[in-house]
């Protein structure tokens, strides 16, 4: 399962997650988000062990500009509140799998 986050509730889910918590920063109207999301989704279900969130950079512009998210998508790997992976552009399932 994929948690969609929110301005509001970005912090908690996230920055305050214990544990591996992947973020795909995406936008409606981008293709290459489009693409990136199922395989996203794809691994959520074979995943226990990470926390998936997608965020909507249109709907929640303040903490794309905090994080400096310039280009989507963009996939970030929080641990225990730390960021310890961020990078713009569309990754494969093997990429994604190896981060993690």
């Amino acid at each position: 399962m994929v948690v969609q986050l929110t301005q509001d509730t970005y912090e908690q889910e996230v920055m305050k997650a214990q544990g591996t918590v992947l973020v795909d920063f995406y936008a409606d109207w981008c293709g290459p988000c489009k693409m990136q999301g199922p395989i996203v989704d794809q691994l959520s279900e074979e995943r226990s062990d990470v926390k998936f969130c997608k965020l909507n950079v249109d709907e929640a512009t303040p903490i794309a500009i905090e994080l400096g998210i310039s280009s989507i998508p963009t996939i970030m790997v929080v641990k225990n509140g730390e960021i310890t992976y961020k990078q713009p552009g569309l990754m494969q399932k093997a990429q994604l799998e190896a981060l993690l």
